[in-house]
Protein backbone atom coordinates (compact mmCIF):
# COMPACT_ATOMS: atom_id res chain seq x y z
CA UNK A 1 0.00 0.00 0.00
CA UNK A 2 2.76 2.46 0.75
CA UNK A 3 4.11 1.76 -2.73
CA UNK A 4 0.80 3.14 -3.99
CA UNK A 5 1.37 6.28 -1.91
CA UNK A 6 5.10 6.73 -2.57
CA UNK A 7 4.70 9.49 -5.20
CA UNK A 8 2.68 11.71 -2.87
CA UNK A 9 3.57 10.89 0.73
CA UNK A 10 6.56 13.24 1.09
CA UNK A 11 5.35 16.45 2.78
CA UNK A 12 1.77 15.13 3.06
CA UNK A 13 -0.47 15.73 6.04
CA UNK A 14 -1.85 12.34 7.10
CA UNK A 15 -4.82 11.32 9.21
CA UNK A 16 -5.15 7.82 10.69
CA UNK A 17 -8.79 7.49 11.75
CA UNK A 18 -8.50 4.25 13.74
CA UNK A 19 -4.84 4.24 14.72
CA UNK A 20 -4.59 1.10 16.86
CA UNK A 21 -0.88 0.25 16.88
CA UNK A 22 -0.16 3.40 14.88
CA UNK A 23 1.53 1.38 12.14
CA UNK A 24 0.02 3.35 9.25
CA UNK A 25 0.72 6.80 10.68
CA UNK A 26 4.22 5.86 11.86
CA UNK A 27 5.08 4.36 8.48
CA UNK A 28 3.86 7.53 6.76
CA UNK A 29 6.13 9.60 9.00
CA UNK A 30 9.08 7.31 8.27
CA UNK A 31 8.49 8.05 4.59
CA UNK A 32 8.73 11.81 5.19
CA UNK A 33 5.11 12.81 5.59
CA UNK A 34 5.00 16.35 6.97
CA UNK A 35 2.69 15.36 9.80
CA UNK A 36 0.27 12.78 11.09
CA UNK A 37 -2.75 12.82 13.35
CA UNK A 38 -3.57 9.46 14.92
CA UNK A 39 -7.06 8.98 16.36
CA UNK A 40 -7.38 6.21 18.93
CA UNK A 41 -10.28 5.65 21.33
CA UNK A 42 -8.56 3.33 23.82
CA UNK A 43 -6.78 5.41 26.48
CA UNK A 44 -4.01 2.88 27.20
CA UNK A 45 -3.30 2.44 23.49
CA UNK A 46 -3.24 6.23 23.01
CA UNK A 47 -0.76 6.61 25.86
CA UNK A 48 1.47 3.95 24.31
CA UNK A 49 1.29 5.74 20.95
CA UNK A 50 2.36 8.99 22.62
CA UNK A 51 5.34 7.18 24.20
CA UNK A 52 6.26 5.61 20.86
CA UNK A 53 6.14 8.99 19.12
CA UNK A 54 8.35 10.50 21.84
CA UNK A 55 10.84 7.64 21.49
CA UNK A 56 10.93 8.23 17.74
CA UNK A 57 11.18 12.00 18.28
CA UNK A 58 8.17 12.44 16.00
CA UNK A 59 7.28 16.00 16.91
CA UNK A 60 5.27 16.31 13.73
CA UNK A 61 2.64 13.85 14.96
CA UNK A 62 -0.15 14.00 17.49
CA UNK A 63 -2.38 11.44 19.11
CA UNK A 64 -6.04 12.22 19.68
CA UNK A 65 -7.63 10.03 22.38
CA UNK A 66 -11.21 10.12 21.12
CA UNK A 67 -13.96 8.15 19.49
CA UNK A 68 -13.23 8.60 15.77
CA UNK A 69 -16.87 9.30 14.91
CA UNK A 70 -17.11 12.08 17.51
CA UNK A 71 -13.81 13.61 16.46
CA UNK A 72 -14.58 13.48 12.72
CA UNK A 73 -18.01 15.04 13.32
CA UNK A 74 -16.17 18.28 14.16
CA UNK A 75 -14.96 20.75 11.56
CA UNK A 76 -11.63 19.43 10.31
CA UNK A 77 -8.48 20.64 8.64
CA UNK A 78 -7.66 19.20 5.20
CA UNK A 79 -5.36 16.19 4.96
CA UNK A 80 -3.65 14.84 1.83
CA UNK A 81 -3.68 11.18 2.86
CA UNK A 82 -6.26 9.53 5.10
CA UNK A 83 -6.18 5.98 6.45
CA UNK A 84 -9.56 4.39 7.19
CA UNK A 85 -9.23 0.94 8.75
CA UNK A 86 -12.13 0.67 11.20
CA UNK A 87 -12.78 -2.36 13.37
CA UNK A 88 -14.51 -4.91 11.18
CA UNK A 89 -18.19 -5.84 11.50
CA UNK A 90 -19.19 -2.70 13.35
CA UNK A 91 -20.71 -0.74 10.47
CA UNK A 92 -18.36 2.23 10.84
CA UNK A 93 -16.94 2.52 7.32
CA UNK A 94 -19.60 4.47 5.45
CA UNK A 95 -20.25 6.86 8.34
CA UNK A 96 -16.51 7.54 8.55
CA UNK A 97 -16.35 8.22 4.81
CA UNK A 98 -19.26 10.67 5.03
CA UNK A 99 -17.81 12.50 8.03
CA UNK A 100 -14.46 12.91 6.27
CA UNK A 101 -16.10 14.34 3.17
CA UNK A 102 -18.69 16.52 4.90
CA UNK A 103 -16.55 18.12 7.61
CA UNK A 104 -13.48 19.39 5.77
CA UNK A 105 -10.99 16.63 6.61
CA UNK A 106 -9.96 16.05 2.98
CA UNK A 107 -7.74 18.22 0.82
CA UNK A 108 -8.48 18.54 -2.87
CA UNK A 109 -7.14 15.43 -4.59
CA UNK A 110 -6.70 13.68 -1.22
CA UNK A 111 -5.96 9.97 -1.26
CA UNK A 112 -8.10 7.84 1.04
CA UNK A 113 -6.87 4.34 1.89
CA UNK A 114 -9.68 2.03 3.02
CA UNK A 115 -9.49 -1.48 4.47
CA UNK A 116 -12.75 -3.40 4.73
CA UNK A 117 -14.28 -6.84 4.73
CA UNK A 118 -14.52 -8.41 1.27
CA UNK A 119 -18.00 -9.71 2.13
CA UNK A 120 -19.37 -6.15 2.26
CA UNK A 121 -18.37 -5.30 -1.31
CA UNK A 122 -17.59 -1.77 -2.41
CA UNK A 123 -18.59 0.88 0.11
CA UNK A 124 -20.78 3.76 -0.97
CA UNK A 125 -18.48 6.74 -1.45
CA UNK A 126 -19.11 10.38 -2.41
CA UNK A 127 -19.55 11.11 -6.11
CA UNK A 128 -16.28 13.06 -6.19
CA UNK A 129 -14.24 9.99 -5.12
CA UNK A 130 -12.84 7.58 -7.68
CA UNK A 131 -11.35 4.16 -7.06
CA UNK A 132 -7.66 4.47 -7.89
CA UNK A 133 -6.31 1.02 -6.82
CA UNK A 134 -7.71 -2.14 -5.32
CA UNK A 135 -6.36 -5.41 -3.96
CA UNK A 136 -8.01 -8.32 -2.19
CA UNK A 137 -6.13 -10.68 0.13
CA UNK A 138 -8.16 -13.34 1.87
CA UNK A 139 -11.13 -11.69 3.56
CA UNK A 140 -9.73 -8.13 3.40
CA UNK A 141 -10.14 -5.59 0.60
CA UNK A 142 -7.58 -2.78 0.29
CA UNK A 143 -8.75 0.21 -1.73
CA UNK A 144 -7.23 3.56 -2.54
CA UNK A 145 -9.62 6.31 -3.54
CA UNK A 146 -8.78 9.74 -4.89
CA UNK A 147 -10.93 12.73 -4.16
CA UNK A 148 -11.60 15.02 -7.10
CA UNK A 149 -10.50 18.61 -6.65
CA UNK A 150 -13.35 20.95 -5.79
CA UNK A 151 -14.75 22.68 -8.86
CA UNK A 152 -13.06 20.25 -11.26
CA UNK A 153 -16.30 18.57 -12.32
CA UNK A 154 -17.90 21.98 -12.91
CA UNK A 155 -15.19 22.85 -15.44
CA UNK A 156 -16.21 20.09 -17.85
Amino acid sequence: MFNWLAPVIVDAQCLDCFAGSGALGLEALSRYAAGATLIEMDRAVSQQLIKNLATLKAGNARVVNSNAMSFLAQKGTPHNIVFVDPPFRRGLLEETINLLEDNGWLADEALIYVESEVENGLPTVPANWSLHREKVAGQVAYRLYQREAQGESDAD
